[in-house]
């Protein structure tokens, strides 16, 4: 797993300027790290970084493993049930991370892949090193792959010279993508980023109002999709009571998903749940086994 570090240079981000660049654990450290945890029960690993699909890069040549080879390894670890990562970049996400993802079945279908425009112009000026055509081009193999993958994203509002068609053509990958969910963010400067000293800044009331023409259209998005799963039956984890109601506990789905429902189990318990309702954010349902 890298650390919190990254070798990118989005025009945004401060985060290769405070925190340097990918260092990645050994695999043997990952591997006995994950087994201690599933000695202690633990049924679900997450696998972090910054950019996750580079990892195994700057490891000596006689211990690298590519980031696909991890997920499997990991993947097979006695105990472990569920295995996610995060985040994966757009430019990194390889075949072979894919056909690991649909391989092994401890392996969630949920991914998180940040496309933060739908924009070519505005990924350029952001320099995330992809397009959009090449962005759709991987949701399609994703979902070729793994008909039932849950999708979710980053997307940034207002960046600099973004135009209305610029946020057109975002409100479009959106539409074409059906993102599961995303999480939205108007573009805010951060002082010691490139993005900061560009021309183009746009004012305040345009940027909200992007904003939230985004987010209604994703939440309707979200619903449609939610929607879809009322009647069926889902494994869940619980993770624990919920946070408004100690009568009703929170547990989540193989593709992310937060689904509430009457009773109290202990954190770790897997549950069968028939979705009763859907919301754009979350299911409620109730336990049958």
């Amino acid at each position: 797993m890298p650390a919190p570090c990254c070798n990118s240079v989005c025009a945004y981000c401060i985060v290769p300027s405070v925190r340097g660049r990918e260092r990645s654990r050994p695999v043997g450290d990952v591997l006995d790290e994950t087994a201690a945890l599933a000695e202690d029960g633990v049924r679900e690993v997450t696998l972090l970084g910054q950019n996750v699909n580079s990892y195994g890069r700057d490891l000596p040549r006689d211990g690298r493993a590519t980031f696909a080879e991890l997920l499997r390894a990991v993947a097979g670890v006695d105990g472990i049930d569920r295995v996610r990562y995060t985040s994966p970049h757009p430019k990194d996400m390889r075949d072979d991370v894919i056909a690991a993802m649909a391989d092994c079945s401890a392996v969630c279908q949920h991914l998180h892949l940040p496309a933060q425009s739908g924009s070519t112009k505005v990924l350029r000026a952001m320099r995330r090193t992809y397009s959009r055509e090449r962005y759709l081009d991987l949701v399609t193999r994703l979902r070729a792959a793994m008909p039932d993958i849950s999708l979710t994203t980053d997307l940034i509002v207002g960046f600099p010279g973004e135009t209305e068609a610029d946020f057109q053509a975002t409100l479009d990958v959106v539409t074409e993508a059906r993102f599961d969910q995303a999480f939205t963010f108007q573009y805010s400067a951060r002082p010691g980023t490139v993005a900061a000293t560009l021309d183009g800044h746009l004012e305040k009331g345009v940027v909200q109002e992007r904003f939230e023409r985004l987010v209604a259209l994703q939440n309707a998005i979200s619903l449609e999709t939610n929607q879809t799963m009322v009647g069926s039956v889902e494994e869940v984890l619980v993770e624990g009571p919920s946070k408004k109601d100690p009568r009703i506990m929170t547990a989540r789905t193989r593709g992310n998903k937060p689904v509430h429902a009457p009773g109290s189990y202990d954190p770790g318990t897997y549950l069968k749940v028939q979705i009763t309702q859907a919301a754009p954010h979350h299911l409620l349902g109730t336990v049958i086994s």
